[in-house]
């Protein structure tokens, strides 16, 4: 469970991810913060291509920077919309790949939580490693 000061800050990551967004096409400008088992934090903003599938949101920026730094265990993540937006279908699933029990934020962009949840239950049924018979 994150602490209120762990929340304030988080929200404050990703209320500042947010206004580095690249989003022309959409004007739907996302931040998120995600915060490893490790206690080190990481921010992301949707990055948006003329090709809309080669787009990226956010969530998995955030992500694929803390993998990439051999972070693996998630605690928690927040993210920022203009509205409260949720992860979209793909977020989900790779945050399932690494933290099923985590803390989910959702918040708008004044920084009122709007939504708070876990991985788990944004993914219920989750496909994951164990379907595959691997341990990553």
């Amino acid at each position: 469970m994150l602490s209120k000061s762990q929340r304030t800050q988080l929200i404050e990551v990703a209320q500042a991810a947010r206004l580095s967004a690249y989003a022309p096409y959409s004007n739907y400008q996302v931040g998120a913060a995600l915060l490893t088992k490790s206690g080190k934090t990481y921010s992301g903003a949707n990055v948006e291509n003329a090709a809309y599938p080669d787009s990226v949101c956010a969530e998995r920026v955030a992500i694929f920077k803390a993998v990439t730094e051999g972070e693996r265990g998630f605690q928690a993540i927040v993210v920022v919309t203009r509205d409260g937006g949720a992860p979209c279908g793909s977020c989900r699933q790779v945050l399932s790949e690494f933290a099923l029990d985590a803390q989910v934020l959702i918040a708008n962009e004044s920084g009122e939580v709007v939504k708070e949840t876990t991985v788990r239950d944004l993914l219920p049924e989750a496909f994951g490693p164990s379907n595959l018979n691997v341990q990553p």
